[in-house]
């Protein structure tokens, strides 16, 4: 199966007006466009001539594909949110549909029983949080800010003797919560130099969502600020939220988001607790693999993403392609010419050849790389 796909990019209010039609040449739509979602996920699943992907693969007895591939664009920061495992998604979304809960319901957290580990490659600078860094980095910080303002000394002092029973208590609220987070506010503009970057981390969080308690649990997350090329993987259980940028993102054909703040969207504080990973991590980034006439990023995920440039041969069992310049795909001795900005679904093809001055390609069960002769 060769086909080209489409769909229409979701408007959340955090999204750019400019920045997914500037990259792939696609008319503006007057208002704010967030995601365009490339895959068959049932929320907002691709067409194939005007027909949802999913019903197309189920009637070619073809299977879902596991993965879902975006292109990200945000404006204004995203929620602050984790992602579950596959044993803590299939468990909560048998749960709420055991309770009756509607899959489309405002307090649903579990809309799929799929775990969602994610990629995410910045095409332009993307700034993000994504995390928990050693204590010894952010305690420092927390220590800091408490000399400037004494509100903040209580979450400091909490941090220290537990991070998990700190990263609870400023999610329950409450007044002195609330009032470490304007000790913070009120601080953080006369930080010494050498922490510019928590500086701007809570000048944007509190511009986007005042007061809200996630402006001090960001503090305690690494602040990355990516360079085109550059990649974040969010394993489940990773806390993490995009601040501004432009990104391509791979992930697990689910959209199961646990938030903690920064959203006016429902937050299931116990249920985040539940599934965070506290682990801190030295560096979140992923590096790349080079590749003939490929780049790619090779998560710890049952899929991979390629930024093909040239020519290039890959065999996996399933691929959704994006052309951000015009593309040729052969496929199971199919060929699909792809204008810039078009996508295509492959499956069932052992392998293709892509051939194009720029493209994405995410490969579910890829195989081995080989190289194509001159």
């Amino acid at each position: 199966m060769l086909v080209r796909i489409t769909n229409e990019p979701r408007d959340y209010a955090w999204g750019s007006a400019s920045a997914i039609p500037d990259y792939l040449g696609v008319p503006t739509i007057g208002r704010p466009q967030a995601e365009l979602w490339l895959g068959a996920h049932p929320g907002c699943p691709s067409r194939v001539d005007g027909r949802p992907l999913d019903e197309v693969l189920d009637d070619a007895g073809v299977e879902q594909p596991g993965m879902l591939l975006k292109v990200l664009a945000a404006a204004a920061p995203l929620s602050l949110q984790a992602h579950p495992d596959a044993a803590q998604a299939a468990e909560g979304f048998a749960r709420e549909d055991a309770a009756g809960l509607p899959r489309d319901a405002p307090t649903r957290t579990y809309r799929d029983p799929h775990a969602k580990p994610e990629l995410l490659v910045a095409v332009t600078r993307f700034e993000a949080l994504s995390g928990f860094r050693p204590l010894d980095a952010s305690l420092p910080v927390l220590d800091a800010l408490a000399a400037l303002d004494e509100r903040v000394a209580p979450f400091a002092e909490r941090v220290r003797a537990s991070l998990e029973r700190a990263v609870g208590w400023m999610l329950a609220g409450g007044e002195e919560a609330r009032s470490v987070v304007r000790g913070i506010v009120a601080a953080a503009e006369r930080l010494p130099a050498g922490l510019e970057a928590e500086r701007d981390t809570v000048r944007r969080l509190e511009a986007a969502s005042p007061g809200d308690p996630a402006i001090a649990i960001a503090l305690l997350l690494h602040r990355l600020s990516l360079e085109p090329g550059e990649a974040l993987f969010l394993a489940a259980g990773n806390l993490h939220a995009y601040l501004e940028g432009l990104g391509i993102e791979l992930m697990g054909p689910s959209d199961n988001v646990l938030r903690g703040g920064l959203t006016p969207k429902h937050v299931d504080r116990d249920e985040l607790l539940r599934i965070l990973d506290f682990t801190p991590l030295d560096d979140p980034r992923l590096a790349p693999v080079e590749l003939p006439g490929a780049t790619a990023w090779r998560p710890d995920a049952p899929f991979e993403l390629r930024r093909v440039r040239g020519r290039h041969r890959a065999s996996a069992e399933q691929a959704i392609v994006l052309a951000v310049a015009p593309l040729s795909i052969v496929a199971g001795g199919e060929r699909l010419e792809l204008a810039r900005g078009e996508a295509a679904f492959v499956a069932g093809a052992s392998e293709l050849e892509l051939e194009g001055d720029d493209a994405w390609a995410a490969l579910a069960g890829a195989a081995p790389d080989r190289r194509i002769a001159p």
